[in-house]
């Protein structure tokens, strides 16, 4: 953890719930979400979740302070358009991007996918694993990657190439705030992909709108580690607009390095839509269903982490153009799939 991230989270700061303060310093949110009270709005929702990531406190203060737009200024200087180096983001396999293409392909066999894979030491390492756990034991022993691939299928290699592939890649985008950090991010990435793509079935690829939530929010340990690295030490606890500001230069650090990767463009457009969600609503049946599932993750993993009631709803002010009965169907599929205990404490 870098020297700014230690004097900033080794204070004494106390837990912290809505409502309530520190000393003179008022913690409360702008909006108490309560049993009584559960409709937040998308930025309450987006704040309370990157103050989890961040492990940080909450705050009253809403517009920037001068360190604050010092920090913005430069932070544009290092992240704006095309100025941070992306190549130092965490590799992806050199064959992903031909892998996913042949992926989706009708052509797809055994043979073409493990020349493919056999070309990556890492991804070879991971299918030979995960098709030796007990969930793939078989009766005779694998004794070859064609074997293996088989085995996985094409449904099996797209679960592994996501989950295998990219959380040590979210995790490690985090390394320098330590591992809390890096661990949420891909509680999100797990629960965001589910919710995509139980809101994209039938609207296009469901392969697509899960390798979009997942990667939805890759650029916030690239985001984490330039402010570990400039963050001057009388920044402190980050106001609302600041810390929303961070968030925004993240999702652009997030589209750069999905293009990058080359990722599918589908996923790349829906991760532009979300970029740009402040100015204009999602148009393509991926983008909103990517804009929705975001947001409903990081309710879900606020609830599990006991920051909001597990009743809370989608956002009164979302955008994302979904039926409200689609969005509370989705929403009740992320509750079954990934359990809250009921404890919130107001």
């Amino acid at each position: 953890m870098g020297e700014f991230w230690k004097r900033l989270f080794t204070r004494n700061v106390p837990t912290v719930r809505p409502g309530f303060s520190v000393g003179h310093v008022p913690l409360a949110v702008a909006v108490a979400l309560t049993p009584d009270n559960p409709a937040p709005d998308s930025a309450e929702i987006e704040d309370r979740f990157y103050r989890l990531v961040l492990g940080m406190p909450e705050s009253a203060v809403v517009e920037p302070l001068p360190s604050e737009l010092a920090m913005l200024k430069r932070l544009h200087e290092l992240c704006g358009a095309d100025r941070f180096d992306i190549g130092s983001l965490p590799r992806l396999p050199a064959v992903l991007p031909q892998l996913l293409r042949l992926l989706k392909s009708d052509s797809a066999d055994g043979t073409k996918l493990a020349q493919l894979i056999g070309r990556d030491p890492v991804l070879v390492g991971e299918v030979m694993r995960v098709t030796k756990s007990a969930h793939y034991r078989t009766l005779k022993p694998i004794v070859s990657l064609q074997h293996a691939v088989v085995l996985l299928g094409q449904e099996g290699l797209r679960q592994m190439v996501t989950q295998h592939v990219m959380k040590p890649i979210l995790q490690a985008g985090a390394g320098m705030f330590g591992y809390a950090a890096g661990q949420r991010l891909w509680d999100h990435a797990e629960r965001s992909a589910h919710a995509s793509m139980f809101l994209a079935r039938g609207q296009g690829d469901p392969f697509e709108a899960y390798l979009a939530g997942v990667v939805c929010n890759a650029g916030v340990g690239a985001m984490i580690r330039v402010l570990d690295r400039e963050a001057p030490p009388t920044l402190g606890v980050f106001s609302r607009d600041f810390l929303a500001s961070c968030a925004k230069i993240a999702s652009h650090l997030t589209l750069r390095a999905a293009q990058h990767w080359e990722l599918p463009s589908n996923v790349i457009q829906a991760l532009r839509e979300r970029m740009d969600v402040d100015d204009r609503p999602p148009v393509t049946a991926l983008g909103k269903a990517l804009v929705a599932g975001d947001q409903l993750a990081m309710i879900q993993l606020l609830a599990e982490n006991h920051l909001v009631p597990h009743t809370t709803p989608a956002a009164h002010d979302r955008i994302d153009g979904l039926p409200q009965a689609q969005i509370d169907r989705a929403q009740q599929d992320l509750q079954r799939s990934f359990r809250v205990q009921n404890d919130y404490v107001d």
